[in-house]
């Protein structure tokens, strides 16, 4: 179990864990000089037989809350103290506030400094202690009345927490390993050694583990377990890491940096969350306010954008996004606590949503029906709503950063698919993905309807027309699908249904007819465009149109713009180039212009046709053919169609 102390400057904390433990807290010179906690102390002691029991110190004047908020996280139960002669002060009830939104259920109150004062005083003191209580979480948490000198009640306080002990739960080791640094220092003989509070997941001894935000690789080359050493340690636990790392220094790590296992580093500079306003706060917080995020023992800088309303009322809760000015880590379920801009007061808290929030589209309804559906959800719940609005599926690693859920423990309904893509799967609704393959379809034969003389889109045009939305890697998992079923089908780039054909009207194949001895009679050089057109004075526009549909078709291939080769003159050129390679072993541009009685240009210009088309790859001033491609195989008696 890890205690973390809670409470006013001068209340006694130091010195009631001292009374407990028999430990000194305050190891600083300074601390000792000045009678105040500045910075965290650590205390480790077995209130009951063989059990370490973790103490966190932390300082209760109002400039070090900062410090207070890096000791807080992560901690199973707070022991808030109330000195009879003060009473309730201002750092008691800010630290009761933070302590509230870092969601921690667990407590007990040391009413000290009891010989100080009178009967009266301690019930009066003890009102106060349960009115502040009342209206959270902790209300009804037990009082001791201690004095830390004498010893006066410190035994039933410790009977108390041994009481806690036995009965706080071992947190699950699930999960990556997470731990924030709340310490950083250099042992001798040692090297760099931090400190912390285990988040989630297990270490041991030799594994690799990377420094975020930097992504910095490390490795564990031993370790302290509840200030034990130990092979390994689990969430819950106050962990020592010693860790090596190329050039490493004390100086590349800092309090609020992250341990993690290398899956879950994913920095980000946006969180939506739920944030709520304390009630005592004095006025609305704004859009746009700029405030102090503690994360786990991080403080950054950021702003918030508020996403159902201009403000936020005191006592009241909204979705929002952080604006952070520096990348943080974060996990859905997270606690954060927010603090003025002058880092003086703290103005509310939240708990984190999503880590991985999109700078786009953030108030809009799909956006926020997303967010709703993560409040308070586990992973499997919060999953098919979200799919229900996610135009692109999900991504299943993105979810295991999220949640921190490995994706072998994830028992996700048989109705979810996960679909292959070039960029790795995507998870998608069975009837959703089935309803786009729909989509897809019915927009290719849309596009039929609209253009009957031509074969069809391309993929690139086909997505822009039927499923603009789509992500062009899903969007090829798709057609490919749809293409194995049998549903849409492939003549070279041009993509059609099945019982699609292109037939030239009778004034297309009027002016074929005429076009095709002329391309005939070039043989390896056949009149460009413009030729054509002038040859049969027609104008040249529609001499393009027409070529382009008959490649389309099969009929012709565009070697460069405005030059068609017939299928026939490509495959005698194809033929050349399969003897060229078998006589001299490779294909070089001037034995091939030497064989074909072309210029260098026009050669160069097949070569780099044949290239394209996949006959034929190129090593420096070289090439050969690739005899898997289909023109190869047929010993250049068949081919497929080129660019448009």
């Amino acid at each position: 179990m890890i205690v973390g102390t809670a409470g006013h400057i001068d209340h006694g904390k130091t010195a009631l864990l001292r009374a407990l433990t028999g430990i000194e807290g305050d190891r600083r010179p300074a601390e000792r000089e000045r009678g105040i906690t500045i910075d965290l102390g650590y205390v480790y002691a077995p209130l009951d037989g063989d059990e370490l029991t973790g103490f966190i110190d932390v300082p209760g004047h109002e400039r070090f809350v900062h410090n207070m908020l890096a000791g807080a996280c992560g901690i199973d139960l707070v022991l808030l103290l109330v000195a009879a002669d003060d009473g309730v002060m201002p750092q008691t009830r800010e630290h009761l506030a933070i302590v509230e939104l870092l969601g921690i259920r667990r407590a007990l109150v040391a009413l000290s400094k009891i010989d100080r004062v009178g009967a009266e005083r301690i019930a009066e003191v003890r009102a106060q202690i349960a009115a502040l209580l009342a209206p959270g979480p902790l209300a009804g948490s037990a009082i001791f009345p201690v004095a830390s000198l004498s010893g006066e009640g410190v035994e039933a306080l410790r009977q108390a927490l041994i009481e806690q002990a036995r009965a706080c739960r071992a947190r699950s080791a699930e999960g990556y390993f997470r731990l924030p640094i709340d310490r950083a220092f250099s042992l001798s003989g040692s090297g760099v050694v931090v400190t912390g509070t285990a988040f989630a997941g297990q270490v041991r001894v030799g594994d690799e583990l990377v420094l975020s935000p930097t992504g910095r690789p490390l490795r564990v080359r031993g370790l302290h377990a509840q200030n034990r050493e130990a092979e390994q340690a689990q969430a819950g636990q106050r962990v020592a890491l010693n860790l090596a790392g190329e050039r490493l220094t004390l100086e590349q790590l800092h309090r609020g940096d992250w341990l993690l296992q290398p899956v879950l580093h994913a920095p980000s500079s946006r969180i939506d969350c739920e944030l709520q306003l304390l009630p005592g706060e004095a006025r609305e917080l704004k859009h746009w306010t700029p405030v102090h995020v503690h994360l786990g023992a991080q403080d950054v800088t950021a702003r918030v954008a508020l996403l159902e309303g201009e403000s936020l009322a005191p006592g009241a809760s909204m979705l929002a996004q952080l604006l952070l000015n520096a990348p943080v880590h974060a996990v859905h379920g997270d606690r954060l606590v927010l603090r003025d801009q002058c880092a003086r007061r703290t103005l509310g808290g939240g708990v984190v949503l999503d880590p991985f929030a999109p700078a786009r589209g953030r108030r809009g309804e799909a956006r926020l029906s997303q967010l709703r559906a993560l409040r308070g959800a586990t992973l499997e719940s919060a999953v098919p709503a979200l799919l229900a609005t996610a135009e692109n599926g999900l991504d299943p690693l993105a979810l295991e950063r999220q949640f921190n859920r490995p994706q072998d423990s994830w028992q996700l309904p048989d109705a979810i698919l996960s679909i292959a893509t070039r960029l790795g799967p995507r998870l998608f609704d069975r009837q959703r993905w089935q309803a786009l393959g729909d989509r897809l379809v019915e927009g290719l034969q849309r596009f039929h309807d609209e253009q009957p003389d031509e074969l069809g889109p391309d993929r690139d045009r086909l997505r822009r027309y039927a499923l603009a939305q789509l992500e062009r890697p899903l969007f090829i998992a798709l057609l490919e699908a749809a293409m194995a079923a049998g549903r849409i089908e492939a003549s070279g780039p041009w993509l059609h249904r099945p019982e699609h054909r292109v037939h030239l009207s009778a004034a297309d194949e009027a002016l074929k007819q005429r076009l095709w001895p002329l391309l005939a009679a070039g043989g390896f050089d056949p009149p460009w465009v413009r030729d054509l057109g002038r040859a049969l004075t027609v104008e040249e526009g529609q001499v393009r149109l027409l070529l382009r549909k008959l490649a389309r078709l099969g009929l012709l291939q565009q070697v460069v713009k405005d030059l068609f080769y017939p299928e026939a003159t490509i495959r005698q050129l194809a033929d050349e180039l399969l003897r060229l390679e078998d006589q001299a072993g490779v294909i070089r541009a001037a034995a091939f212009r030497d064989r074909i009685q072309l210029g260098r240009k026009r050669s160069i210009q097949i070569l780099e046709h044949f290239d394209r088309i996949g006959l034929t790859r190129r090593f420096g001033n070289e090439r050969k053919v690739r005899r898997d491609s289909a023109l190869a195989q047929s010993g250049g008696r068949s081919a497929h169609s080129g660019p448009d």
